[in-house]
């Protein structure tokens, strides 16, 4: 699976941004899709996950109740909608497919990782 992150950018604190990952390569619908982030000099943390089915999300605390993960099987794209962006958001957001869902939400023995996308949010 190849995966494209789109949607990074500069916005103040308080605004919303919507991410994006298209897949292609192999069957979409076969991988529970993640999305972590990276900011400088930390390590990479989980952000939020769905289901192949789309049906069930997870959440980092930290993230619970602005961020939404939702998936389009038809067009092979997960997306991360986040609202209310404060400064400690800030970070290289990353997309990943994974089969097993127990990996996924570790971050561990992820099966594929999108290249990143920055996102930057001013005070």
């Amino acid at each position: 699976v190849q995966l494209q992150a789109s949607g990074g950018g500069l916005v103040q604190a308080g605004d919303s941004l919507r991410l994006s990952c298209a897949a292609s390569g192999r069957t979409f619908s076969r991988y529970h899709m993640g999305w972590f982030r990276q900011a400088p000099g930390k390590e990479r943390e989980f952000v939020g996950a769905v289901m192949w089915t789309g049906g069930t999300t997870y959440y980092a605390d930290s993230v619970k109740g602005r961020f939404t993960i939702s998936r389009d099987n038809a067009k092979s794209t997960v997306y991360l909608q986040m609202n209310s962006l404060k400064p400690e958001d800030t970070a290289v957001y990353y997309c990943a497919a994974e089969e097993t869902l127990a990996f996924l939400l570790r971050g561990v023995r992820v099966d594929y990782w999108g290249q990143g996308t920055q996102v930057t949010v001013s005070s």
